[in-house]
């Protein structure tokens, strides 16, 4: 094995335990510090290929496979016992973490943009941030909940700073879509069990949303076609949207697994080619001309939200704050900024 590359693996876990588990998941928190100092278990994800070597995959398909362990030992050995059918699980799944709660720091953005909008979703997975006018919002006690209602929605409660412009009605949304290397299907039980089972271990009142969100895209059933976030496919998807509406392309969580810095820049400029308004909500080292605006140092564990490129909040990568960054460019009007 490369001792640099098993060093860079076991710092991060760290990273994980520290800055994402750390507050929110006791469990993960313990069980990825104890896989950032096991040479064993180091060596078991250096079998795998770079990208399948991510906390959430492993922890994930541990549980997916055996249930939550309940301490490092446990969850150690079974690995260990186990490694054939863990890694099978990690090969053939991803960290398709479809978090609804995501669109609580997209409203604010969506809501300001000229109406009606037409959305366009890079890495929708199962398409359930493609559906946020059906959710229901608090923010520090404005709630705001769909019109349609015949699904009881969940609500995403989303701390606010107090320059972040909080939305009062939903946006009026006429078309959507999304794009996904592997579309999953909310109906089928299969799928919805794995991504209930991408939800961390004592995290209940996400998973209670998780579920609330998959029967509605159940129902409602958003269109979400198989193709590459490089390819035709996102083109052709632009051409569909009604011209009458205003063309929004967001991800979120998305770019890190693109591993080359030139291909994300080739994302952003077509991006930029294709609609009035790029969002993206995604961790600052993706695009780091863009975080170097605001200052990385107020960015641990957090995503930047920007929209064409100039950066707008700092938001909670699962949808539970999010800080406005002040007046920032008029984004409301398309092309303000490039990427």
């Amino acid at each position: 094995m490369d001792g640099r590359t098993v060093t860079e693996l076991s710092s991060r876990y760290t990273r994980f335990a520290e800055t994402e588990a750390r507050g929110r998941s006791p469990s993960y928190e313990m069980l990825a510090r104890g896989v950032a100092g096991d040479q064993d278990v180091l060596g078991f994800l250096m079998t795998l290929p770079e990208e399948k070597r991510q906390p959430n995959l492993l922890l994930a398909a541990m549980r997916h496979l055996f249930g939550t362990s309940p301490d490092w030992d446990h969850f150690r050995g079974t690995l260990l016992v186990n490694p054939g059918p863990v890694r099978s699980v990690m090969l053939t799944h991803s960290t398709q973490t479809n978090e609804p709660a995501r669109s609580a720091t997209l409203l604010p953005i969506l809501a300001q943009l000229p109406q009606p909008l037409a959305l366009i979703e890079v890495g929708a997975s199962a398409g359930l941030c493609l559906l946020p006018d059906f959710y229901g919002y608090d923010y520090a006690g404005t709630v705001i909940r769909p019109a349609i209602t015949e699904t009881e929605p969940p609500v995403f409660t989303c701390r606010v700073s107090e320059t972040t412009p909080v939305p009062t009605a939903m946006p009026e949304i006429v078309w959507r879509a999304g794009l996904d290397l592997n579309p999953l299907d909310a109906a089928d039980p299969a799928e919805a069990a794995w991504l209930e089972t991408l939800v961390w271990p004592e995290q209940t009142d996400r998973l209670a949303h998780l579920r609330a969100a998959l029967k509605i895209a159940a129902e409602r059933k958003p269109r979400v076609v198989r193709g590459d976030l490089l390819g035709d496919r996102l083109v052709q998807l632009c051409r569909e949207a009604p011209k009458s509406a205003t063309l929004v392309i967001f991800h979120t969580a998305v770019l890190a697994y693109v591993a080359e810095p030139a291909k994300r820049q080739a994302f952003a400029d077509q991006v930029m080619s294709l609609c009035q308004y790029w969002v993206s909500n995604e961790a600052p080292n993706v695009f780091p001309e863009a975080a170097s605006r605001v200052g990385a140092k107020r960015a641990s564990g957090r995503f930047l939200l920007s929209v064409n490129g100039a950066p707008v909040a700092w938001t909670d990568p699962h949808g539970a704050s999010l800080e406005w960054l002040g007046p920032g460019p008029d984004f409301r009007q398309p092309g303000t900024e490039g990427g």
